[in-house]
């Protein structure tokens, strides 16, 4: 995740199944998220001719990093965004605003997002495919169960 992030930026969870016409700009095999290069509008109404649906979560999830460096906070933001959105099981998050402050002239930077969830179909799944996720939840369900004895 090199690029610039910015309000109003979507991204999404590389390896991620997209409709066919939505291919991101990754590497192969990546598991980084990626912003969309279109506009979150253009991006819905693209995901909604495929018969596919971007699902918007209710409640704004938040992050705030103390850092000098305002990037390296910023990126570190994100990160503490991207596994809240991986906790709920989604695998698309929007950025809804960024802030630089300071307090007591240590300066920080506050991210406030949406999950989203991106899926074929209109009942939202709430899961992560096999695929993405490395192992089905019964196997980690499993591990676990075997973990705790």
């Amino acid at each position: 995740m090199t690029q610039v992030i910015t309000a109003g930026d979507i991204l999404v969870q590389g390896g991620a199944c997209l409709p066919g016409s939505l291919r991101l700009q990754t590497q192969s095999g990546s598991n980084e998220w990626t912003a969309v290069s279109d506009n979150r509008t253009t991006f819905e109404k693209a995901v909604q001719e495929e018969g596919w649906t971007f699902f918007f979560l209710a409640g704004e999830i938040k992050a705030t990093v103390f850092g000098f460096d305002k990037e390296k906070a910023l990126r570190s933001a994100v990160q503490h965004l991207i596994k809240d959105v991986k906790f709920q099981h989604c695998n698309s998050l929007e950025i809804m605003q960024i802030t630089n402050k300071s307090f007591f002239r240590v300066p920080y930077v506050s991210v406030s997002a949406h999950v989203r969830h991106l899926q074929k179909g209109l009942l939202f799944s709430g899961r992560v495919s096999d695929a993405q996720s490395g192992a089905s939840s019964r196997d980690s369900t499993s591990k676990r169960r075997l973990t705790a004895l």
